[in-house]
């Protein structure tokens, strides 16, 4: 090729990378059979300015040869490769200058990440990714953990964040554990750590509200679970708790259903199979039964069974949530508390008895009508990355997968 052949060449990629003065193209080689293009990149000048304070310097040398993977060309895989220029400053020292096509710390160009960024979205996990970029896992990962610090260092403190969730997600096999705070009005994971103790739950509201949103939060949605209350008290003081609705209908729902298996285990050692199979029919909404459960679920509820009874106090229970006086509900409350209490059914009395203990919690729903819907919305999505992953090899492995899917965050290079 000749010399005139060969600058052409040469400026056209300096234009398709987008390069000024001084950074030019000085060389292009192009391998056919292995499908790659190998881009030499210089800097073609005497002065640059101080990484640190601007000030022009001369040029003292330059770091050994750097690559960095860029988009394909043509599907062939395509790599810049640079000794990157460091300058003299006689305040700050010598100094590397930042090169325009990639960030500081990355081995692959600004373009190369977004559309990296753009492939895990889209894809199911980072092997499919690992797949689609030509890369290994381990190159993947760090392009997902880079958007991730990105977007979190995007995240704007001023933002009003004014109702939060604290929730627990399983992580792996064995009772680990892991506690989320969402932000239930954006619907988005704000942050995750390991382990669902009290440190973990004051860690976590930390690092989801800056001190300067602190004062604009007005309510927590949460779990009866003492150390989530504990470290919202300490965090938030002014900020009521709200106990979830949907836990709250958790509990009832157990407790219904232990009832269930006691009657059901008394009635057997009569001989009696009257409960047999019923388990669904008490746990599931009315709504979703089909003709036939609906025809024996009747019929089970004219039988005055104990666990009817129990079910007709989870039942009940419904109406408290629609209520937006305190002291209607406050009412309300008392009177099924009453019934609850007096049904001589010991799950539905141990659970009213807990209810009443946590009763400004409940009551704190006629004020601010939050719930963890949001963050059960979240869990799923987060069971869905979990399955997709097959498991995680860490947890910071896990935290990133959730703040990337489920974060809301602006990660873009």
């Amino acid at each position: 090729m000749n010399s005139e052949s060969r600058q052409t060449i040469d400026s056209h990629y300096t234009q398709a990378l987008g390069l000024t003065e001084p950074w030019r193209v000085s060389g292009v080689t192009l391998d056919t059979n292995a499908t790659t293009v190998d881009i030499e990149v210089i800097y073609d000048g005497s002065h640059a300015p101080c990484p640190e304070c601007g000030k022009e310097c001369h040029i003292r040398d330059a770091r050994e040869s750097r690559r960095w993977r860029h988009l394909d060309m043509m599907q062939f895989v395509t790599t810049i490769h640079a000794k990157t220029p460091r300058t003299g400053c006689p305040e700050h020292g010598v100094k590397s200058i930042p090169v325009p096509w990639a960030d500081e710390h990355s081995r692959f160009t600004l373009l190369f990440e977004r559309f990296a960024v753009e492939v895990l979205q889209a894809a199911a996990s980072v092997s499919q990714a690992q797949s689609l970029l030509h890369l290994s896992w381990e190159a993947v990962q760090r392009i997902k953990e880079r958007a991730v610090e990105r977007g979190l260092s995007r995240r704007n403190e001023s933002d009003i964040i004014l109702h939060v969730g604290i929730d627990e997600k399983s992580f792996l096999k064995g009772h680990r554990y892991a506690t989320l705070a969402t932000d239930l009005d954006a619907g988005r994971v704000l942050d995750v750590v390991e382990n669902r103790t009290l440190e973990s739950a004051k860690k976590v509201l930390k690092m989801a509200v800056s001190k300067r949103q602190l004062p604009y939060v007005e309510a927590g949605a949460m779990d009866m679970w003492e150390p989530f209350m504990k470290a919202w008290a300490e965090q938030f003081p002014y900020a009521p708790i709200v106990h979830d609705r949907f836990h709250v209908a958790a509990y009832l729902g157990k407790a219904v259903d232990a009832v269930r298996k006691q009657e059901h285990r008394l009635l057997k050692k009569e001989g009696d199979n009257t409960l047999t199979g019923a388990k669904y029919l008490f746990l599931k909404d009315t709504k979703h039964h089909t003709a036939e459960e609906k025809k024996r679920f009747q019929i089970l509820m004219n039988d005055e069974l104990k666990v009817g009874r129990a079910w007709t106090l989870k039942e009940a229970f419904r109406h408290f949530w629609e209520y937006v006086n305190v002291g209607s509900a406050e009412t309300f409350f008392k009177h099924w508390y009453f019934r609850a209490t007096h049904s001589r059914l010991k799950p539905m009395v141990d659970v009213a008895k807990m209810m009443k203990r946590h009763l400004d919690g409940l009551l704190a729903y006629c004020r601010h009508q939050i719930s963890n819907a949001v963050t059960e919305g979240l869990n799923s999505k987060i069971q869905s990355i979990k399955s997709a992953a097959r498991g995680f090899r860490s947890f910071e492995h896990y935290r990133i997968a959730i703040l990337f899917g489920c974060g809301k965050l602006d990660m873009m290079p």
